[in-house]
């Protein structure tokens, strides 16, 4: 019982916000969901957090840890976490300057939401991925 109403208070606090939110018309420029969103839910973003959460790592470490991405959009992600503040770069003067990046004070508070929604996502995968083939399967129906 302790969690229903532990989720009901949650939702009504998230209710309030998104009043908040819908207040100002959703404009992506004062509304601090749209606007951090469209960085958090970028493709890449979480998993180039998560893979600097542990340490400091070079551009090319990170490049073999996030799977799939490319040199373009690893660099592409990097500067836009660096503009928004949640990543630092820092350049050592070696020969070839070499390059690490870190996690600021702001990307490790991102860690703790982003930790909650990766557990989520993790447990709720195979829900969800059950979910679309059935709808997938349903899609021959015709709607109003």
């Amino acid at each position: 019982m302790a969690d229903v109403a532990e989720a009901i208070l949650r939702s009504s606090a998230i209710a309030a916000q998104f009043g908040i939110w819908e207040e100002r018309d959703f404009d992506a420029g004062r509304c601090p969901m749209r606007n951090v969103l469209d960085r958090i839910g970028d493709k890449w973003t979480m998993l180039v957090l998560m893979a600097l959460a542990g340490e400091p790592r070079r551009f090319g470490v990170l490049l073999r840890m996030v799977p799939d991405i490319s040199k373009r959009m690893l660099t592409q992600t990097l500067r836009l976490l660096e503009r928004d503040g949640l990543v630092t770069r820092h350049v050592f003067a070696t020969t070839p300057p070499s390059v690490e990046y870190r996690l600021s004070p702001l990307g490790l508070s991102a860690l703790e939401p982003l930790h909650a929604l990766a557990q989520w996502a993790d447990a709720n995968f195979a829900t969800i991925r059950a979910s679309r083939a059935r709808y997938d399967d349903g899609l021959a129906r015709t709607d109003p």
